[in-house]
């Protein structure tokens, strides 16, 4: 009954969540508006849960590596939601847990192998589908060039014949000065049918970025090289339900 009604509250909260869960770089690159259909209930359970996993799982490890809580699901996952304040945090791990067992559940929290997709596809939240696929058909960056603080439009479609699991969008982008930039942006299943995209960068200094803890692009004349890819599960994944559907891959230069 407790588990069954937490689900409903998810549903509820759920509802007026956003979709575009993202993690990465988020200042300079942005997901904007697609010709996606506005996702219904069942589909809104998912960044929801994406959002709470993201919260859950750093925090699991450190009730069991610094408190020592193992004990039981029920023991471990209680802890999760007091700590967060959080009956339905709680309920989620439970659900994963209990699919696992406490010890293999353990056993990939301590390996950090478990991600934010997998752990809601276990517990049921985020939709599965093995036999999907995407073909990107179309990819543009415009304008070709500008200054520094220009806003480079990523454009691109693609097809799907057998529609998409839970997955990811993500970019990455190459500079100049070989420091890493990128993001990634949670795209929920999809029937088949085709979908236009775009991501927007803008070529600016992050202001949060603090130069003394990590290195800060400065957006140098160059070239930049962008790859795009449209993923099952997350991009990179090793975990089931993961695969890249497809890469494109495209440049654009600033000149000062």
């Amino acid at each position: 009954m407790y588990k069954t009604l937490a689900c409903i509250l998810i549903a509820i909260v759920g509802i007026s969540s956003a979709s575009n869960v993202a993690k990465g770089n988020t200042h300079n690159i942005k997901h904007l508006k697609t010709n996606f259909l506005q996702p219904n209930v069942r589909l809104d359970l998912c960044p929801t849960c994406i959002n709470i996993a993201d919260q859950s799982i750093n925090i699991l490890l450190n009730l069991i590596l610094d408190s020592g809580i193992i004990g039981s699901c029920g023991t471990l996952c209680q802890a999760l939601a007091q700590k967060t304040g959080s009956a339905l945090i709680g309920t989620v791990c439970d659900l994963v847990c209990d699919v696992f067992g406490i010890e293999e559940f353990i056993k990939l929290l301590e390996k950090a192998d478990i991600d934010p997709i997998w752990y809601c596809e276990i517990a049921k939240m985020c939709p599965v589908n093995d036999h999907g696929d995407a073909k990107i058909t179309k990819f543009a960056i415009t304008p070709p060039s500008g200054v520094k603080g220009t806003t480079f439009n990523i454009d691109f479609t693609y097809v799907s014949m057998n529609g998409t699991g839970t997955g990811e969008l993500a970019i990455g982008i190459h500079c100049p000065d070989r420091i890493p930039l990128g993001t990634s942006f949670l795209l929920e299943a999809r029937k088949a049918g085709t979908y236009t995209d775009k991501i927007s960068v803008k070529a600016e200094p992050d202001p949060r970025c603090d130069p003394t803890q990590e290195p800060c692009e400065e957006w140098l004349p160059g070239t930049y090289n962008v790859t795009v890819e449209v993923c099952n599960g997350e991009c990179g994944s090793h975990h089931p339900h993961s695969a890249i559907y497809d890469t494109a891959k495209g440049s654009f230069q600033l000149t000062k």
